[in-house]
């Protein structure tokens, strides 16, 4: 045999040992055998240096070893050999993003599709990575890209442009229809829960987020889906697990830091909120999510002028962006500058004709509603609350007669008859004081002013009670629903529910005697309450009729209160709110406390007194210094109860008299009951 005959046979059988044992290798790998994989894979490579088959097994053991730094130096190296090497590529992403190299990450999966167009895999990732990164436009179009890859995610394609139609039934339909020929389909199931999240049918989406993370554990965007479901049902310990879970897939992603902050600061643990959220911005120091949120949690804790810097810093990162200034608005006691108001309305014009910025518009009107309010220019300040508020009526979901209709059935059900047969019924806990009523109406300085007892914790907006009434009456066989199941309810059932509301206000608490629970809208509920806990407290905090409902016409809410946005609706909601605490004290006599907000600002020591009395609390003289107390505060009055009491807010209603002419006629019944010196001129000479 020639030498030129000795050097192919030699290549040959190299060629057949590297084959040879990059099946042996497999084999292990696939048992868990690490060290024999890299030994085979090692001692092969000693003969076959650039075998980019070897070389990119290696680099899978070692990634599944979380030897990352290792497994990029091999995997960069299979690349080099082999640019066309499109599932290399793909490795090589994932040894980079568990490091935290997300930018080079995002160049492998580019290079991965650049070289397989048609592989669904890459595409699926690189839209999850844009996500992590907190670029959210680049992401949707890469996955709405991936899903016409195939059948199957073309009709998740189809599902979603119902979604977008808000056509629910019909998109839920071919979920359904994809889940019963795949069931472990987890992309289907994570847009299942999505569908579900926008339904607030939260159990239910977090239980399809569950399962698709089951199917596929490095599903980082569904990992997210669930730590925000989980968060919705406030269960933010369980949140925070999530998204530690999708931090753990990618430990620089900005949106999973921001997630976490933001999760923390619903919480109410606002040093870790705020630890969570600079590491982000350590990041990247104008992510805006991130600036937001800061701004949000600084101002909760009360340091006004760190949080305006965020929010300036926000606003300086993305200018265009108006939910930044309304957040400064928000604040009650910021003032803008004559520039701001300028280019809040330089950047407010064109955006009448892009229908896709509508938040932008919608918080750009309030932030100048605001900003006219303060230079007293009334018609003016009303005419942009009323775009805004038009704006948002178009993009919310409510029928004021459904709404009615379901009053109706709750009046019909907690009648004193039903309150007498049940006597004694319920967890007889004394824990709760709920304070509620419509939102902008002095809740929040109530709440304040026990809060600064020493035997009562000031928690937050809990959406608990509403949420328990309506799962009273869930998945029963005969289809009865809440609150006509009240009456199919035994003792020990009413009692268990009400021991699991307690229970679900720990993880707000820190051990005082009492605390608060200042949801307003649970005004529907107090026959429930009283049902499962007859020994709460319930205080109704009520503001004049004008002025408690231009309070809330000139609120942005950040979700919920849909009813905010059109006169007629509020009104009407007004209406049936006065309608349902008539309907309590009649049938639960002394069970409410009513505290006006006008009596409260001319005599805050007989008003302190009344609530402290109405909670059996002893008397302490703190009640009257609540401004002094330091805790954190979430609503919009943040910034207002941490100054002593002002009259500044009274009669608000008369500056805009002329402009709520369409309200006054709504609410004339309303009004018409109060004393002649509170009503609207317009109705004096009727």
């Amino acid at each position: 045999m020639n030498p030129a005959e000795k050097e192919l046979t030699r290549k040959a059988q190299q060629q057949i040992d590297g084959r040879q044992a990059f099946e042996d290798a497999g084999a292990a790998l696939r048992i868990g055998a690490y060290a024999t994989a890299d030994g085979t894979l090692l001692a092969a490579l000693v003969n076959n240096p650039n075998d980019p088959n070897l070389l990119r097994l290696l680099g899978i053991s070692l990634t599944k070893q979380k030897r990352f730094v290792e497994a990029e130096e091999r995997l960069t190296h299979v690349v080099r050999l082999v640019p066309q090497h499109a599932p290399a590529y793909d490795d090589l992403a994932d040894a980079q993003m568990s490091q935290g190299k997300l930018e080079e990450a995002l160049r492998s999966l580019r290079s991965c599709i650049k070289q397989d167009p048609d592989a669904e895999r890459p595409r699926q990732r690189l839209a999850e990575l844009l996500s992590m990164m907190g670029r959210g436009g680049e992401a949707e179009a890469v996955f709405a890209d991936s899903l016409a890859a195939n059948p199957t995610r073309r009709a998740l394609a189809e599902a979603m442009e119902h979604v977008q139609r808000e056509e629910y039934n019909k998109a839920e339909k071919i979920y359904d229809e994809v889940l019963r020929g795949e069931p472990e389909n987890f992309d289907a199931l994570r847009l299942l829960g999505l569908l579900c999240v926008k339904r607030e049918r939260y159990d239910d989406a977090a239980a399809f987020f569950r399962r698709a993370v089951e199917l596929a554990p490095d599903f980082w965007k569904a990992w997210v889906n669930l730590g925000s479901a989980l968060g919705e049902q406030q269960k933010f310990e369980q949140a925070e697990a999530a998204f530690l879970s999708a931090l753990a897939l990618g430990p620089k992603s900005l949106h999973t830091l921001e997630r976490l902050g933001a999760n923390a600061l619903k919480a109410g643990d606002l040093d870790k909120a705020i630890d969570w959220l600079q590491q982000s911005l350590a990041l990247d120091d104008q992510y805006v999510p991130s600036l937001l949120c800061l701004g949000h949690a600084l101002k909760t804790i009360g340091k006004q002028e760190e949080a305006i810097d965020a929010y300036r810093r926000c606003a300086a990162a993305k200018p265009d962006f108006g939910e930044v200034y309304w957040s400064l608005a928000n604040l009650k006691t910021f003032r803008f500058s004559n520039d701001e108001v300028q280019t809040m309305q330089a950047l407010l014009a064109p955006l009448a004709d892009t229908p896709d910025d509508q938040n932008s518009e919608v918080a750009f009107s309030f932030a100048l509603g605001k900003a006219f309010e303060d230079r007293k220019d009334y018609p003016q300040a009303f005419n942009f609350y009323s775009r805004g508020n038009s704006k948002k009526r178009a993009n919310v979901n409510y029928d004021p007669i459904e709404y009615e209709t379901q009053n109706d059935r709750i009046i019909d059900v907690f009648t004193a008859e039903f309150f007498a047969e049940r006597e004694g019924w319920g967890a007889q806990d004394e824990s709760p004081i709920l304070i509620l009523g419509l939102p902008r109406s002095g809740s929040t300085l109530l709440e304040q002013i026990l809060a600064s007892h020493s035997e009562v914790e000031g928690t937050a907006e809990l959406h608990y009670l509403l949420r328990g009434a309506t799962q009273a009456g869930l998945n029963r066989a005969d289809g009865i629903k809440y609150p006509q199941a009240m009456h199919q309810l035994k003792a020990h059932h009413v009692r268990g529910i009400g021991e699991e509301y307690v229970e679900n206000t720990l993880r707000h608490r820190s051990g005082a005697r009492f605390f608060t629970d200042k949801m307003p809208n649970n005004f529907t509920g107090i026959g429930f309450l009283h049902s499962i806990l007859p020994n709460a407290k319930v205080i109704d905090a009520r503001r004049h009729p004008l002025d408690s409902c231009l309070g809330t016409f000139k609120q942005l809410f950040a979700n919920g209160q849909v009813f905010s946005y059109d006169l007629y609706d509020l009104a009407h909601y007004y209406t049936q709110y006065v309608r349902m605490m008539k309907h309590w004290d009649a049938v639960l006599p002394g069970k409410v406390l009513r505290v006006n907000y006008e009596d409260v600002v001319a005599d805050l020591d007989t008003q302190a007194r009344a609530i402290a009395a109405h909670c059996n609390l002893d008397w302490q003289d703190s009640m009257l210094n609540f401004h002094q107390n330091q805790r954190a505060v979430k609503t919009a009055s943040s910034e207002q109860v941490r100054q002593p009491i002002y009259s500044s807010s009274v009669s608000l209603w008369r500056h805009y008299e002329e402009q709520l002419e369409e309200l006054i006629d709504y609410l004339e019944p309303v009004l018409l009951e109060l004393p002649e010196q509170d009503r609207p001129k317009s109705l004096l000479i009727r």
